[in-house]
């Protein structure tokens, strides 16, 4: 286990300042999102409150250990055009052939890097709130299924459903 998380490469995506007035004066507190992945297809996303702006940042970070998943991907890229959607924010994300790199923008970005994604192609469609992106992207990518998984579920060769789509286009 201890392995696995000297791997990981965490970056710091969204730090908010929250403020809260009482009789007294105001409280102020601090929200951080804070990504961790392999660059080989693994990535979590965590949030952290507290205080002290590091404090945020640890807790932020601890969560996004525990919250680690695998992203489907095949030659650097997705499989597929998929549409991730989490409250009121909506991201395209459709593959892009090698050399295209990532074209993407905002808190996004950072976790197609950290996930290993090399080349895609995400627009945002709706709200651009940097925590209900990351979550969005995250729908995405658990709707995503490679050719294999689709060929069992539908009990034929992978050769089978290759040779179909080619000759619908």
């Amino acid at each position: 286990m201890e392995q696995v998380e000297q791997q990981l490469i965490d970056k710091v995506v969204h730090i908010g300042r929250v403020t809260k007035v009482v009789k007294g004066g105001r409280i102020f507190k601090f929200t951080a999102i804070v990504i961790v992945g392999d660059m080989n297809g693994r990535v979590g996303i965590g949030e952290g409150k507290a205080k002290e702006v590091p404090d945020a940042i640890r807790k932020g970070l601890e969560d996004a250990k525990k919250n680690i998943f695998e992203v489907p991907m095949t030659n650097g890229t997705i499989p597929h055009e998929v549409t991730g959607v989490f409250g009121a924010a909506t991201i395209l994300m459709k593959p892009a052939v090698p050399g295209t790199g990532i074209i993407s923008g905002g808190v996004t970005r950072s976790l197609f890097e950290l996930a290993g994604v090399n080349n895609i192609l995400a627009k945002s469609l709706r709200s651009r709130n940097p925590n209900n992106m990351l979550y969005a992207v995250l729908d995405g990518f658990k709707k995503l299924r490679k050719i294999d998984e689709v060929a069992k579920v539908r009990g034929k060769e992978i050769s089978e459903i290759i040779k179909f789509t080619r000759e619908d286009n």
